[in-house]
């Protein structure tokens, strides 16, 4: 069985847990406790391994009924798809986006459901890995590979040599890999969705979450039912970056580090890290993070200022991000590495043609949190069995 490769995190009133297998599961439903293993972390380990300091019991004892219980849940997922399409060689961090229901803010905002969206912007590092996955040969199939990735020499984060191995024709160029990719069109990244919802390695690019089939310009298609990653709607994107969170009518940031006020530029070093880390109201915006000969840049994920209310970074400034709202006309977000402070504020959106890339143009994915749900619902179940067996024990 493969196991989850993508990092989950739940970030809600202050409480997170983090997923790097589903052998370390830190949290869960019912009456067992705050993990499944009690006591410390335990770090991941074969399913069959008991829990440190626990007795390893035969198959009539309350931890292996619980252990078998797991075991087939992720037999189901495994058999329906869903931990394919969680184990593969791009990794992303993700945060889950609670306080379902909440109210919005002049009629953005507001979200019925839980959902996941990436921690950062999607880089050129994860980018590659997805280029020279679907296009191992350097054909580039409905031009998912932008040329002025590659001639930009100021902030475009990738090459490409047809010279090179199969599977190696495209590569990070130095100190961009954890830079946001860019010359992005709404397609592009709603193929790396597909590509993702498949299984990543030859997954397909055109149908799964979209039904594209050769599409790269027009109107887009909407989202397919069951799609396990997806362009978060312009609803979720400003829910994820402006919600103060913590209840259904918790109110709204202007800025996505948590902040009313405008935030502190960011400056760059010499290898395209924000001056602020991950803290502080800062951001990339109006030209200042001066580095690589440009007149302001992209720059590292991560390292432009603290995080939003559910702990995603770089919302406001660095690159302006695709949504999944509109049709003939895709809404945009965030605000970039160029623009003054009213256009990182939460009051600023327009909307271009989702075959439009620019220097300033990127992405991040929403997914639907269903595996950690269905192990959630699924591990209290367990819990609730072993409860049953004590009391049974006890009489």
């Amino acid at each position: 069985m493969r196991m989850f490769s993508a990092t989950w995190q739940r970030a809600a009133t202050g409480k997170r847990a983090e997923m790097q297998d589903v052998g370390l599961l830190q949290e869960s439903a019912g009456s067992c406790g705050k993990r499944i293993c009690a006591g410390k972390a335990a770090a991941p380990r074969a399913p069959s391994a008991p829990c440190p300091g626990r007795p390893r019991r035969g198959l009539g004892g309350g931890p292996a009924v619980a252990a078998v219980v797991l075991l087939g849940v992720f037999g189901v997922l495994r058999m329906s798809g869903v931990a394919d399409q969680y184990a593969a060689a791009v990794t992303i961090d993700w945060v889950e986006v609670l306080d379902q229901g909440n109210t919005s803010d002049s009629g953005y905002g507001a979200v019925t459901d839980a959902f996941l969206i990436m921690k950062y912007e999607f880089t050129n590092s994860q980018y590659v890995e997805f280029l020279n996955a679907v296009d191992p040969n350097g054909t580039n199939p409905n031009a998912i590979f932008n040329s002025s990735m590659n001639s930009d020499n100021i902030g475009g984060g990738i090459s490409f040599n047809s010279g090179a191995a199969s599977g190696s024709k495209y590569a990070v160029k130095t100190n961009f890999g954890d830079k946001p990719v860019n010359y992005v069109t709404w397609f592009d990244a709603a193929r790396v969705s597909n590509w993702l919802h498949n299984g990543q390695g030859s997954g397909s690019t055109e149908t799964g979450a979209y039904t594209l089939n050769g599409q790269t310009t027009g109107t887009a298609p909407a989202v397919n039912p069951g799609a396990v990653y997806y362009l978060p709607t312009e609803n979720q994107w400003y829910k994820a970056a402006f919600y103060k969170g913590g209840g259904t009518n918790a109110g709204y940031w202007d800025y996505a580090t948590q902040s009313d006020s405008d935030p502190t530029h960011v400056t760059a070093d010499s290898n395209g890290n924000g001056s602020a880390g991950g803290i502080g109201n800062f951001a990339n915006y109006q030209r200042v993070a001066d580095w690589n000969g440009g007149d302001g840049n992209v720059t590292t994920v991560g390292t432009n200022g603290g995080p939003s209310a559910y702990g995603t970074f770089d919302m406001s400034g660095n690159v302006k991000e695709w949504t999944n709202t509109g049709t003939s006309n895709k809404a945009i977000r965030g605000g970039d590495y160029v623009g003054a402070a009213q256009f990182i504020r939460s009051t600023f959106t327009f909307d271009l043609a989702p075959d439009t890339p620019a220097a300033t143009i990127g992405f991040r994915l929403a997914a639907v949190p269903e595996p950690s749900t269905l192990v959630m619902g699924l591990a209290g179940i367990a819990c609730a069995g072993w409860g049953a067996y004590r009391r049974r024990r006890a009489r």
